[in-house]
């Protein structure tokens, strides 16, 4: 334990208001893999690594750039993240536990000590390029947000949007940031040649909340314009609404549905808090300092929803849950779908566009 300015005790891991300002974690635990664990204590010195948690970004020199999975309950095959960790500082962002692979914290770490892969477009284009590539939509950011702060000076989600382009590859693309719209252009040519569908993250409607389970994310209102900018544009939109929390925002799933679909959007989805590893102490300790009051009912009922414990891995459910409040919610999702007119067929990307773009020098077809 160690005290803060604020007079409250601090567990080790923990880290004082003043330190996280503008911070989703409560929190900076060691990974799980670390075979040592850190202890902090008050020596009545200032802690300046504390006192400033300030982005760093880190280039990850990458060896490739596409990720291959063989999940049978996702409808992607393959996927890319330009960057490791997020900005965007979502508390409950299931991505944060894969920060422990390079030795650092799921909890402020995340937000904070981000990576970026410079050489994402050369590595695309390379592999694009390799013979016996079979062509099937590249999902972008299933991890860490493409379109999150550091995009703007690092631009690499653009640099592959433009080799996907190029070669006229189909892209599924996942966000919760307006920041989307400054490639309007590129991603209009590409629904014209039915290439790109975009998902947006809506988790509430409410700016208090969405301030403080997502606090650099941008506000509601303006995932929302997103929408309605790209649907004008003929790019096709889904609304996620995700996580859905017990008894946090599940109340808002129908408003949530309706403003999107106002706005445009196409298709709607949604997925169960998902807790997988150290999260589920994050998410613990974030409610205990926001929502004391909650805690206890919210990890009753996702408990209740994942088979008595707070994450289970199964495929099938991992994005749902299964029991009575998960059938409440699924039963809730689709009649609001159909009560506002979603389409039941997906929008699908074509594959049959796709070409490896000649280069300078390569020698010309005889036909």
């Amino acid at each position: 334990m160690r005290g803060g300015p604020d007079g409250r005790r601090y567990e080790a891991s923990q880290v004082a208001p003043e330190a996280r300002r503008g911070r989703g974690a409560t929190a900076n635990p060691d990974g799980r893999f670390e075979a040592t664990r850190r202890e902090s204590f008050d020596d009545g010195w200032p802690d300046e690594a504390e006192r400033s948690r300030r982005t760093e970004v880190t280039a990850e020199r990458a060896r490739h750039i596409i990720t291959r999975n063989a999940s049978p309950d996702i409808p992607f095959d393959r996927s890319i993240n330009p960057y490791r960790g997020c900005e965007h500082g979502c508390i409950y962002c299931f991505a944060r536990p894969n920060h422990s692979y390079v030795g650092l914290s799921p909890g402020l770490d995340f937000e904070t000590r981000l990576f970026s892969k410079p050489d994402a477009a050369v590595l695309l284009e390379r592999e694009l390029s390799a013979p016996g590539y079979r062509p099937r939509t590249i999902a972008l950011g299933t991890a860490t947000d493409p379109y999150q702060p550091i995009e703007r000076t690092h631009g690499l989600t653009r640099a592959v949007l433009e080799v996907l382009a190029h070669f006229r590859h189909p892209v599924g693309i996942v966000t919760k940031s307006n920041l989307i719209l400054r490639d309007r252009d590129l991603l209009a040519e590409m629904a014209a040649q039915g290439l790109v569908k975009v998902a947006i993250s809506v988790t509430t409607l409410d700016p208090d909340l969405a301030r403080r389970l997502e606090p650099r994310a941008p506000h509601p209102r303006k995932r929302l314009e997103a929408i309605r900018a790209l649907s004008e544009a003929g790019v096709p939109v889904m609304v996620i609404a995700a996580p859905i929390i017990p008894s946090l925002n599940d109340h808002e799933i129908e408003a949530i549905l309706e403003a999107a679909r106002s706005a445009g959007a196409r298709e709607a989805n949604y997925v169960l808090l998902r807790l997988p590893h150290e999260l589920d102490d994050l998410v613990g300790d974030w409610f205990t300092e926001h929502y004391p009051g909650r805690k206890a009912h919210v990890f009753s009922l996702l408990s209740a929803a994942r088979g008595g414990k707070t994450y289970d891995a199964a495929f099938g459910t991992r994005m749902i849950g299964q029991g009575p409040y998960a059938d409440l919610i699924r039963r809730r999702f689709a009649l609001a779908k159909r009560r506002l007119g979603f389409p039941e067929e997906p929008v699908r990307q074509t594959t049959e566009l796709f070409r490896v773009p000649p280069r300078a020098g390569d020698q010309l077809a005889l036909f």
